[in-house]
């Protein structure tokens, strides 16, 4: 088994660029709990997590509940910092502006919110790019924030933890991946952990593929994709998920075992299924597919042009030529580790910050869970 693949259920708690400010919080517990309004979300520390991906800028800026968190802020823009970098090396001066210009929104929100804690990550166009930790530098001159390049085994670490709390408990185990803009991450977790707060994922190994939407997009186009290039962009994938499944020992019961995803591809998919007229999380986030759902979508993308596809109100314009891209990676995933049943996820990277964040500052130590 490689490194990348080692079971990681003991890595330590993620940590933050900005002050933890414990004092402040154990403060505001104390009066609270004194006051007999210690569930309340109306006061105390305000937490952020920001995601600067190959593809997405995302921020969400939210305060601890009982159990868990309310988001009172969240930003979302594609500014596909990796283009180019798969075949440049070079993360491109126009993405660092777009990249810039979202990041500028990002830190405004973040001082209009009153943020006490937060944590900046940057993802795998930053590490893979010869210019990534100098566009870090450079944004840290000019928006005044510093951004952290996150390895992947981190980031595969904290989309397990923004998903666990859509792990169906009867499961024996969970199949999590989130594909990304520039790499993909893959998760095997064989139960959830109670306690106070959000569960806690049992990480027992995972990987990351090398290839994104962006990235595989580039390299065999996006614009018209027929079934020939589909199946040419599954057979590059497959071997990478492949020789991860054969270290786990290879499938396992379908009946016991679910898969969860996380990533643009995956809510575009469950969008498309639903027939929603424009993108509802509250109907995408938590809803399951089966695995014959899931083909019939992806037959129905496949037999969509490229206009047809900018059309539907779950793609667009800026998703139409990653979407098949998406599909592929999903495909090899699926041919690898069949699973009946597949929950779709519109949480992950910024989820995960925010819950170990909040956990590390002791927010629901004493609370007893709800169920």
């Amino acid at each position: 088994m490689t490194n990348e693949a080692r079971a990681t259920a003991g890595l330590g708690p993620a940590r933050s660029r900005w002050p933890r400010h414990r004092s402040r919080w154990g403060r505001w517990h104390a009066r609270a709990h004194a006051n007999g309004s210690a569930t309340s979300d109306e006061a105390g520390p305000t937490y952020a997590a920001l995601d600067l991906g190959t593809n997405n800028c995302r921020l969400l800026v939210a305060r601890p509940t009982r159990d868990g968190f309310r988001v009172i802020d969240a930003f979302s823009r594609i500014i596909r910092l990796g283009e180019g970098v798969s075949s440049s090396a070079r993360i491109s001066e126009a993405a660092m502006e777009r990249a810039i210009d979202a990041l500028i929104v990002c830190r405004d929100k973040m001082r209009q919110r009153g943020v006490h804690r937060a944590r900046l990550i940057a993802t795998e166009a930053c590490r893979s790019a010869e210019n990534g930790r100098d566009f870090v530098a450079r944004v840290s001159d000019v928006v005044g924030l510093d951004l952290e390049i996150i390895d992947r085994e981190t980031e595969a670490r904290l989309a397990a933890t923004g998903c666990t709390p859509l792990v169906d408990p009867q499961a024996q185990g969970v199949i999590l991946f989130d594909i990304g803009g520039g790499s993909s991450e893959l998760v095997r977790m064989s139960s959830v952990n109670g306690g106070a707060g959000p569960p806690r994922p049992v990480i027992d190994a995972w990987t990351s593929l090398p290839v994104g939407v962006v990235t595989l997009a580039e390299r065999h186009g996006g614009i018209v994709v027929g079934r020939d290039l589909f199946e040419a962009m599954i057979a590059e994938i497959l071997p990478h998920v492949e020789a991860f499944f054969k270290a786990q020992g290879g499938p396992c019961n379908g009946e016991d075992i679910h898969m969860l995803g996380t990533s643009g591809t995956v809510t575009t998919i469950a969008g498309v299924h639903l027939g929603l007229r424009r993108y509802d999380r509250r109907q995408v986030d938590g809803c399951w597919m089966t695995d014959e759902e899931i083909s019939a979508v992806v037959d129905r993308l496949l037999a969509m042009d490229y206009r047809e596809r900018v059309a539907n109100p779950c793609i667009g314009a800026e998703r139409a030529d990653l979407v098949l891209a998406g599909c592929a990676i999903m495909e090899a995933i699926r041919r690898a580790f069949p699973c009946r049943r597949l929950r779709v996820a519109d949480r992950g990277l910024r989820e995960g910050i925010l819950v170990e964040l909040m956990r590390a500052d002791g927010v629901w130590d004493g609370v007893a869970r709800t169920e």
